[in-house]
């Protein structure tokens, strides 16, 4: 098996001519890819970067931001994802990890930025205005020959962390190395499917997401093309779609929600997808059947975590089958263990924390020992998510165990009451909150997404704190529901429970 990313330079090699990026009007074959990928690692390694060091990379996505990810990986640099929306102070925590020089495109080169970097060397993918060396304008020399090193850690992939500061799980070379979306040599039937189906493949986001830089794998490693659409003001889904002819992609829930809302309200051709996976937060019932219908058997609902990688995949068969409560079964290699909270392992079907060991998980939390403590057991992570394994091998989520509430100085779990919320028929999507409480400490507050086609007696909150109190109990009935057309997302697409929380705080 080659060190990460030599399947990638390999599959770039076999077919040159063919498309490897769609972006801002023009293509950029694989052989011109590969160019590009060895210049840069020349300029990289001529700037005095090689195994070991750490890289901070803040780009837009575009072929020479990921051909600049692969250069890094090339030269055996350890590179430090930088996420758009970070304030100055998490900036200056996540360029304090041990870094030696920062990547910008001109797009990304803010002044909050450069500030947070300090005197440290500026490295750019266009453009010199702010003391950077372009890269760009270095010479067409290509250095294609890994001298990355198999135990060294080749990124920093960052959590949002309980406390608002970045946790960077640390990731080796030879982790990436096993990573099932880099080793096509390896695909099962599933990940053979969706390098299929990502043929055109809708890349955005930010390629410092690890999810996002994932699942271009199976796209150019399967010879499929990555389009990376043009903003003209609409949502990509599911404008981009139809503009695009796309036939793959990933969403997160919220997305997906706005997606089926257009589509409900104003109508559109979504006909080229093939897959569509869904990830991020959970997904409730009612809204992937609702997905399903509207999209057709192209659905499929991962679960993951940044410090775990890819877990699970719930897939079009899966749900065909009515499995529409579960993510699935693991992914090859990946094995799960439901314990207590003494760490012991648990009967089939009984609800407690997540454990999962894969040979692609992290190695640690950098420069955090009291975290990687907690949260690293015997080749083990801690998920701390809740959740139970059905007699056919399927996970079931059934909330996180930080996700908590004291009422009347009881423990409650959030994802429990919106695991029973969303199992009302007048409810798409659940979301649940704590706030400060005079009469109980704290208190339990729920919005819904309603579904389509509410009941005709209108939606029946009352209906629906009594299912909680039957299920749960008494502390568990939130104080009060409320129904939103949508819920506010962070700058990863996902839910945004600080958001949530200030609407409450509010009223």
């Amino acid at each position: 098996m080659s060190l990460f990313p030599g399947s990638l330079l390999d599959a770039l090699r076999e077919s040159p001519g063919t498309a490897a990026f769609e972006h801002a009007g023009r293509v950029v074959s694989r052989g011109e890819l590969l160019q590009l990928i060895g210049m840069l690692a020349t300029g990289l390694k001529d700037a005095g970067l090689g195994p070991g060091d750490g890289l901070a990379v803040r780009t837009s996505v575009s072929p020479e931001a990921f051909a600049a990810h692969i250069a890094a990986h090339v030269v055996g640099c350890r590179v430090v994802g930088v996420r758009p929306g970070y304030a100055a102070g998490q900036l200056a925590h996540v360029l304090g990890m041990d870094v030696e020089a920062l990547l910008v495109d001109p797009e990304t080169a803010s002044p909050v930025l450069l500030e947070a970097a300090g005197p440290m060397p500026i490295l750019s993918l266009g453009g010199t205005g702010y003391g950077a060396r372009n890269l760009l304008d270095g010479p067409d020399t290509a250095t294609l020959d890994i001298t990355a090193r198999p135990d060294d850690v080749a990124l920093l992939a960052f959590t949002s962390g309980s406390t608002g500061r970045p946790k960077g799980c640390a990731v080796t070379y030879r982790a990436l190395s096993e990573h099932w979306a880099w080793q096509p040599r390896v695909w099962g039937p599933v990940a053979a499917g969706f390098a299929a189906a990502f043929e055109r493949y809708m890349l955005f986001g930010t390629l410092a997401s690890m999810v996002v830089f994932e699942f271009v794998a199976p796209c150019l490693l399967g010879g499929g093309t990555a389009v990376i659409p043009e903003d003209d003001g609409r949502p990509p889904f599911p404008y981009a779609i139809e503009r695009y002819g796309i036939t793959g992609s990933i969403v997160t829930v919220p997305r997906l929600g706005q997606m089926l809302d257009v589509l409900r309200k104003d109508g559109g051709d979504v006909s080229s997808l093939r897959a569509l996976m869904v990830s991020g937060s959970p997904l409730g019932p009612h809204r992937l059947a609702e997905a399903v219908e509207r999209l057709g058997p192209v659905v499929y609902n991962g679960y993951g975590q940044t410090e775990a990688g890819s877990v699970s995949m719930l897939t079009p068969a899966d749900i065909a089958a009515g499995r529409l409560a579960s993510v699935g079964r693991p992914h090859p290699g990946v094995e799960i263990s439901v314990r207590d909270d003494d760490g012991e392992e648990i009967a089939q079907g009984r609800t407690a924390e997540i454990h999962v060991r894969s040979p692609y998980m992290m190695t640690r939390y950098w420069n955090d020992p009291d975290e990687n403590r907690d949260t690293l057991r015997d080749g083990w992570v801690r998920t701390r998510d809740l959740g139970h394994l059905d007699a056919d091998g399927h996970l079931h989520l059934d909330g996180r165990t930080r996700e908590a509430v004291m009422v009347n100085a009881m423990v409650v779990y959030a994802g429990p009451i919106e695991r029973v919320l969303a199992g009302h028929p007048d409810v798409a999507e659940a979301y649940v909150v704590g706030a400060p409480d005079e009469r109980t400490g704290e208190a339990v507050h729920a919005f819904i997404i309603p579904t389509s086609e509410p009941s005709p007696d209108g939606i029946a909150l009352k209906e629906m704190a009594a299912l909680v109190q039957d299920e749960l109990g008494e502390d568990s009935v939130p104080q009060t529901i409320t129904v939103v057309a949508a819920v506010p997302a962070d700058a990863s697409g996902k839910p945004d429970k600080r958001a949530l929380r200030a609407i409450v705080h509010e009223h």
